[in-house]
């Protein structure tokens, strides 16, 4: 009897020890702390170790935030994938230009040995769109007229009656003039075409033939690119079909001819062929269109 007084704190310890693992975890009333007990000791007595009060979740503080670093900025290298940029020069290539009077119908034919000139006055009428009578009687007329034009001591039409009788017809003005290099030549012939559409007159042989160029083809257009090149000229023969035996064949209405075999017929006038003063140096002789 005189015991009983020291069993009922032990008991009273007990129970306040089973209290406590009871409390609520994350604010939920009735979950077990003691979560990793093996099964059937649900009743396993506490540790004798004291408890660590456990803190609601609402009420522990919150963890430091760890600093985070934000990534570099990468450096950005050229290598060799990188997207190569344009190159300035490849745009600004010439590209292959063409241009051409000709029309079906253009063409005349000299109807004598000697009216290559008049024939030339005729086709270079019809370029122009000027409805150009190709008779020949209209021939004739613009023959003599070159002729007249040419003070010639020979009594023909040469290059600066050609120039003059064109003038006079008022297809806009023209010009006779001695280039002394081919390549340049051509090209001062093909700029003056294309500026102002119109032919250009060929002075052949040494000066002794007529022919039309009424187009051209070039690598680079002669209105913007400085640097083009003529790669073929279109051409009028008025001997056609007959051509000549010193000089060869007559090339075709509207033929494409390469400036090599241009070269075989349309050639330097120079001293030694210079019969008659036209009034310009030695060199290739063209009847130019003037803007």
């Amino acid at each position: 009897m005189s015991r009983m007084p020291r069993v009922l704190p032990r008991l009273t310890v007990v129970a306040l020890l089973l209290a406590a693992c009871a409390q609520p975890v994350d604010g939920r009333p009735g979950t077990p702390a003691a979560a990793d007990a093996a099964p059937g000791r649900a009743g396993a007595v506490a540790p004798t170790a004291s408890p660590v009060p456990r803190t609601p979740a609402a009420q522990v503080p919150p963890a430091t935030p760890v600093a985070t670093v934000a990534p570099a900025t990468p450096t950005v290298t050229a290598t060799a994938t990188a997207t190569p940029k344009p190159v300035a020069a490849a745009a600004a290539r010439p590209a292959p230009y063409k241009f051409n009077l000709y029309e079906a119908g253009d063409f005349v034919p000299q109807y004598t040995f000697e009216w290559c000139v008049g024939a030339s006055l005729q086709m270079m009428l019809n370029l122009v769109d000027e409805a150009e009578s190709d008779s020949r009687a209209r021939q004739q007329r613009l023959w003599e007229l070159a002729r007249d034009l040419s003070s010639s001591p020979y009594g023909g039409a040469n290059p600066r009656g050609w120039t003059a009788a064109l003038n006079e017809l008022g297809v806009g003005k023209y010009q006779l003039v001695s280039i002394p290099k081919y390549g340049e030549a051509l090209r001062v012939a093909a700029k003056a075409l294309r500026e102002t559409k119109r032919p250009v007159g060929l002075v052949m042989w040494h000066g002794r033939h007529a022919w039309v160029m009424s187009g051209f083809t070039s690598v680079g257009n002669p209105r913007k690119d400085r640097a083009f090149r003529v790669t073929g000229i279109r051409v009028l023969d008025p001997l056609y079909p007959h051509g000549s035996s010193a000089w060869g064949a007559s090339p075709r209405p509207n033929r494409l001819l390469t400036p090599k075999k241009l070269a075989q017929q349309f050639v330097r006038r120079d001293s030694r062929n210079s019969h008659v003063n036209l009034s310009v140096g030695p060199g290739f002789l063209l009847v130019l269109p003037v803007s």
